[in-house]
């Protein structure tokens, strides 16, 4: 019975590092190729993109995937150690594989529930790796026959012996290498760019392979007037949608910096896609519950001349937004003061958008067209920030 459970941990922990391991690596492409797409972006609810981008995808500047890699990779050596170790040392190693995998479960529920309850989101990768924790967890529990407050003493005893095993010692030291290396020096990436952060270059393979990106992509005619602007960029959004938000936080300072360096030549036009069957009729479910009411509540306060600063407060208090909130915000901030009253004429101009979305197949959000050209989902802002200095260049 403990060989068995013993397998059946390395199985899980193999699992998990192997997800863990892809996870990082498509959480690396999305910060070095701007044109790639994850093969885990279904749609605007099931995507890997979508949750690696938002705040609870990085920890210090490092995707959390990694830390992942990292944990299992050692439940996988401990695993091996159930198995081939001595009677004395493998009695041990259940409780070490529950005491590490009771605080890794932690972590992913922590991650599951804003995964799937604050971001409405579902990342694939991300389930496997959930599985492969409670895997553990359940299976370790099961064997673990010593108790937890014997632990500290025996992992003395177990430590001994491992430097005393040579071949112990050395897979010790690639995993610990291995992990210090990695941490050390994955691209760092920040969660939040402000409007006095620096953006970082593209290097000129990446910045080659955006410029043929947009040489060869097909761009689409837009029924959007660009009023004299050399670019044109069309954005399909959702106030309610993290990634939206993340988007509009990290290229608000782009954007004034076109917006002073070539004044007028750059112009954003906002469509609403809210992710609500309400108005949305592309939509099974309200996976964003007042999207429809944000996005009626922004063109009313417009016409107070409030709409940028509604805007900004949906973008930035997201987790805070239920239809009744957005009116108390439209009518506070906005001064809409008959956001009942116009509320069904102004959605009909919304779903308008959103047909317009639903005719250019928009799938998720948010969606953007760059004089045409569609990108889906958000760049990182070097990138978006590389594309509008290359088709103001390319207008020349």
């Amino acid at each position: 019975m403990s060989k068995r459970a013993a397998y059946v941990a390395l199985a899980c922990a193999v699992v998990g590092f192997g997800v863990s391991a892809a996870a990082g690596w498509v959480h690396y492409r999305i910060l070095h190729d701007p044109t790639y797409t994850s093969f885990c972006d279904v749609n605007a609810t099931i995507s890997c993109t979508q949750v690696y981008s938002s705040r609870f995808g990085i920890f210090r500047g490092i995707p959390v995937a990694i830390f992942g890699a990292i944990w299992f990779a050692f439940a996988t050596l401990l695993s091996i150690a159930w198995i081939t170790a001595r009677p004395a040392v493998a009695e041990s190693v259940p409780g070490y594989l529950f005491a590490g995998s009771t605080l890794a479960l932690a972590v992913v529920l922590y991650l599951g529930y804003a995964s799937f309850v604050l971001l409405k989101l579902v990342c694939p990768l991300c389930v496997a790796t959930y599985a492969a924790t409670i895997g553990l967890f359940l299976v370790s529990g099961a064997a673990a026959s010593l108790p937890m407050l014997a632990l500290p003493r025996r992992a003395a005893q177990d430590l001994k012996l491992m430097i005393a095993t040579p071949i112990a010692l050395v897979l010790a030291l690639i995993w610990a290498g291995g992990s210090v290396s990695t941490l050390a020096f994955f691209p760092r990436e920040s969660s939040v760019v402000t409007a006095n952060a620096p953006i970082p270059e593209p290097g000129g393979e990446q910045r080659s392979e955006l410029e043929r990106f947009m040489d060869t992509a097909p761009r689409v005619p837009m029924a959007v007037a660009n009023e004299g602007a050399k670019v044109l960029i069309v954005k399909f959004a959702d106030y309610q949608c993290p990634a939206c938000g993340q988007a509009y936080t990290a290229y608000k300072p782009i954007l004034a910096k076109y917006a002073v360096s070539n004044p007028m030549a750059v112009r954003l036009v906002h469509k609403d896609y809210p992710l609500n069957m309400a108005c949305n009729n592309t939509m099974r479910t309200a996976l964003h519950t007042a999207a429809c009411e944000a996005a009626v509540a922004v063109r009313l306060a417009r016409a107070n001349n409030k709409g940028e600063q509604l805007e900004e407060w949906f973008y930035t208090h997201q987790q805070e937004m239920t239809p009744e909130s957005v009116k108390q915000k439209a009518r506070e901030i906005g001064g809409v003061t008959d956001f009942d009253a116009k509320y069904a004429a102004t959605l009909e101009l919304v779903k308008g958008d959103i047909a317009l979305g639903n005719s250019l197949k928009v799938s998720q959000t948010p969606t953007f067209f760059i004089n045409g050209v569609k990108v889906d989902g958000a760049w990182a802002p070097q990138f978006f920030d590389q594309a509008i200095a290359y088709e103001l260049k390319r207008a020349q």
